[in-house]
């Protein structure tokens, strides 16, 4: 990615030299969303070190045009990182701003999460991010706000259990929506959706039993996992 540098002045006079970054055109902006897209995609299919030649050519682009946006791996893994965390906080808000029942909310946000194969990418991206990337601590922050604010609506509204928190429902998703190794299972939404859904009855309120330990927090689960 090329940038230009610009000349400018201060107050003092004196000159100094600022990096700016170019807009990028119609066009590349395309091409790198589609590359996103299908990096998602293949990282999923076939784990976090499939050949670049493969995601060139399932986004349609040549590897030329690849390299050009994404020097390496790492950098290629950061941004599917970032697009995997705004596509589901995306999804988050939208089914609190569309859905009037809250729990219908949390119920639409679980089964959304689904098509983002957040169970596949997670463990597959974890390693080779920058955990303190301002742009990851960015739009980390936006997506814990975002499942905060669905899972706040329907405790609110008295229809989640009190004693589950965002960490509860982030480790049950990651778990249940991830396919089984070697399973050869091509088709395996359906079954992630039939007990994603046996999960949020057990997230109802009153709770049937009481849970063992105490609520799990997103940064619980950083700080164990760290």
């Amino acid at each position: 990615m090329w940038r230009v540098r610009r000349e400018c002045a201060d107050v003092s006079g004196e000159v100094r030299v600022k990096s700016v970054q170019p807009r990028l055109r119609a066009d590349a902006v395309r091409n790198r969303e589609r590359i996103i897209a299908a990096a998602r995609e293949t990282m999923v299919e076939f784990g976090a070190e499939v050949p670049f030649d493969e995601i060139a050519r399932r986004a349609g682009v040549g590897n030329a045009t690849l390299y050009r946006h994404f020097t390496d791996r790492r950098e290629l893994i950061h941004h599917v990182t970032l697009s995997v965390m705004s596509r589901i906080a995306d999804r988050a808000e939208r089914a609190l701003a569309e859905e009037s029942d809250a729990f219908e909310a949390l119920r639409r946000f679980v089964h959304d999460a689904v098509e983002e194969r957040i169970g596949a990418l997670c463990p597959l991206l974890s390693d080779g991010i920058d955990p303190a990337h301002p742009d990851l601590l960015a739009a980390r922050g936006r997506l814990d706000a975002a499942i905060e604010a669905v899972m706040g609506a329907a405790r609110d509204g008295g229809q989640l259990r009190a004693d589950i928190a965002v960490g509860d429902l982030m480790v049950a998703l990651t778990q249940l929506t991830r396919p089984l190794p070697g399973s050869g299972c091509l088709d395996f939404d359906k079954f992630a959706h039939r007990h994603l859904q046996l999960f949020l009855d057990g997230l109802r309120a009153p709770g049937r039993s009481e849970l063992p330990g105490c609520a799990v927090t997103l940064e619980d689960l950083r700080h164990r996992c760290s």
